[in-house]
């Protein structure tokens, strides 16, 4: 850890907002989400939040938050004024960077025009939609509640409700799915023109229904000719692979998840979610909210946990996220991020550069095309020996 004393400046700071409920849970979904009750006082559940926030930020420091993530469960069941409401107190409490990035995740099963002009109204500026297909069979299969004409409608409404900035979520590697019905998704993803677009393999999750009775997913080759075939679509369509699951238009990279990329801070409010702060002494500390949404609500200011983070910790951590980008870092990023000298990772530095799968550029570090490829691999080599 960074030596007592040792002064880090401070990082970005942004903020997670978790609304931990759904009309459906989905059966590979193992996110913090539940079905939601008839009884849910989303009244209380804002006061909550802002409970939660008003004791949270004064241990930030005054930064000001650059990013405003409201994730879920689903969010677009809230109304357009509790919204309101929340990002209100929010910016009562605290600065807000100039053109802040704030975004709110919809499903188009849970989207109408009416409250999409209200979160616009109120201040959010970015959607993301999850579309995950457009293939009604694969919905079916993937226990969605929505059709390929929802999820349609839902980027056409978002669009006219004066959204410039919208992602879609998309997987591919669904059950029985076929390279051709992959690619069917992709090319009405990009017909329908979105700023984003978040792509990634489904992944069978522990503790989930679909790890508990898998469903028949597409072996290694055909997912390789899916990912491969997908790359070269994506491109060819000039949608830029930032990040190993993100594509976005020149300059419309998501601001968010960027800052977690390169391990800045971040608060988080809301059941189950969890934060990141540096503090004072060169200390970098995690800390989470309690998970189920009945106890949050009883004692939404409580934390349920706290870890401080070792030296260990903080090289692994750091070089799993800013690894996942394609560009890199820029080696004073990481003494900057961590406190720790640089000297601490050039021997792993070099042993990777070695193998092929990371390249340096004057005062850079990026993986390369087989480190992307293999990007476990490739952090593998700055985990602590065991």
């Amino acid at each position: 850890m960074a030596k007592p004393g040792n002064i880090m400046p401070l990082p970005p700071l942004a903020l997670y907002i978790h609304f931990p409920w759904c009309l459906r849970k989905c059966p590979y979904c193992d996110f913090n989400s539940h079905e939601l009750p008839r009884d849910l006082d989303v009244s209380a559940y804002v006061d909550a939040l802002i409970a939660d926030f008003s004791r949270q930020y004064p241990s930030a420091g005054d930064r000001p938050i650059a990013s405003i993530f409201i994730g879920g469960g689903t969010p677009s069941l809230l109304p357009g004024d509790a919204v309101a409401r929340l990002l209100a107190a929010i910016g009562e409490l605290a600065p807000l960077v100039e053109g802040a990035e704030i975004t709110l995740e919809a499903n188009p099963g849970a989207a109408d025009a009416g409250h999409f002009s209200a979160y616009r109204d109120s201040g959010v500026n970015r959607l993301s939609i999850g579309v995950q297909s457009f293939d009604e069979g694969s919905l079916k299969a993937l226990g969605r509640i929505h059709g390929r004409a929802d999820a349609v409608a839902a980027f056409q409404t978002a669009r006219q409700a004066g959204f410039g900035n919208i992602n879609l979520d998309l997987m591919f590697g669904l059950p029985h799915q076929t390279q051709e019905a992959a690619m069917a998704d992709l090319r009405m993803a990009m017909g329908l023109g979105p700023e984003h677009l978040s792509w990634y393999q489904l992944t069978l999750e522990p503790n989930t229904p679909f790890s508990q009775a898998p469903p028949s997913l597409p072996d290694e080759d055909s997912l390789y000719d899916i990912q491969e075939t997908g790359l070269e679509f994506l491109a060819s369509s000039g949608m830029e692979r930032y990040e190993v699951s993100a594509f976005s238009r020149p300059g419309r990279e998501c601001r968010h998840n960027l800052n977690y990329w390169e391990f800045g801070d971040y608060l988080g409010i809301g059941a189950g979610a969890h934060g990141k702060l540096t503090l004072g002494g060169g200390q970098v500390r995690r800390n989470w909210k309690e998970r189920h949404p009945r106890r949050y609500l009883t004692a939404p200011q409580a934390e349920a946990g706290r870890r401080g983070l070792g030296t260990e910790d903080l090289i692994l951590e750091f070089m799993m996220n800013a690894l996942r980008l394609r560009r890199g870092f820029a080696l004073p990023l990481f003494e900057a991020r961590t406190g720790l000298p640089l000297s601490r990772i050039e021997v792993s530095l070099r042993k990777a550069m070695d193998k092929g799968l990371l390249e340096s550029l004057p005062g850079f570090v990026l993986p390369t095309e087989l480190g992307f490829r293999f990007l476990n691999d490739l952090i593998g080599f700055f985990e602590a020996p065991a």
